[in-house]
């Protein structure tokens, strides 16, 4: 019977390219997004191209109204969740903290820890009731050091950093594995989002130097979750080789 992977935030970057990722490998995929029309363009092309089943779910991790009623309503033959990948998450916003936009700070915090924390309760149980899994939750280089102007998305990836930990603390008798990826500098939408939409400033982010991909960070995702039974990756860091900290990127390379 083919393995079960719920990914959050399916519709690009990451979460895009982790589908693809865990299809090759077999897996029935549980797809979330905002975006109806991507996601089911996703599903269909997944479906078609690796003969797998998919099964879209189309709701905002934000909300928990719309994520319990997805998750807890989930047909019984998608409910045997073998792997939850954490993905939903995004940064808004880059000021000094007393010039913050407060709905920006809101969005980060409903996002990144709130919706993580509705979507794990729901699976962690599922999980449970099955005998084992394992959560991914995709982290930050942000989560493990802080920089000028990122005050709250650095504090909601340091929030996921310690909800990994407390994660594997609390479920790891259950047979349940937890594992954290923090990437550095990743070209997706993320800059986009962060400029709200300033393709140039986005861009400029990754000028200089060559930034990690999405594949990149899927790649590491399909071994963390594929490592034996007995083995959990705990926690990897992984940054562009022209990065050496949150803040230090060599951009003459």
């Amino acid at each position: 019977m083919s393995k079960i992977a719920l990914i959050t935030g399916a519709t690009s970057g990451i979460g895009r390219s982790t589908s693809f990722t865990l299809a090759r490998e077999g897996y029935n995929l549980i797809l979330t997004g905002r975006r109806l029309t991507l996601l089911n363009d996703l599903s269909q092309e997944l479906g078609n191209k690796y003969k797998i089943e998919v099964f879209p779910l189309n709701f905002d991790v934000r909300d928990r109204m719309q994520t319990e009623n997805s998750l807890n309503n989930l047909p019984v033959n998608w409910q045997d969740i073998d792997l939850l990948i954490n993905n939903a998450g995004l940064a808004v916003g880059l000021d000094p903290l007393n010039m913050g936009d407060t709905d920006d700070w809101e969005r980060m915090v409903d996002t990144n820890i709130k919706g993580l924390l509705f979507v794990s309760r729901i699976v962690s149980d599922y999980m449970i009731k099955r005998g084992g899994g394992h959560i991914i939750n995709i982290g930050s280089i942000a989560g493990k050091s802080v920089y000028p102007n990122g005050n709250v998305y650095c504090a909601t990836k340091h929030a996921v950093d310690a909800l990994s930990k407390a994660m594997m603390m609390d479920l790891y008798t259950h047979k349940i594995r937890v594992s954290q990826i923090s990437p550095g500098a990743v070209e997706t939408e993320f800059s986009q989002v962060r400029f709200k939409g300033d393709l140039e400033r986005a861009a400029n982010v990754y000028k200089g130097f060559t930034p990690l991909c999405a594949d990149d960070i899927a790649e590491i995702i399909r071994y963390v979750a594929l490592s034996p039974a007995h083995v959990n990756i705990c926690d990897i860091v992984v940054m562009p080789s022209a990065q050496a900290s949150a803040t230090m990127i060599n951009k003459n390379l």
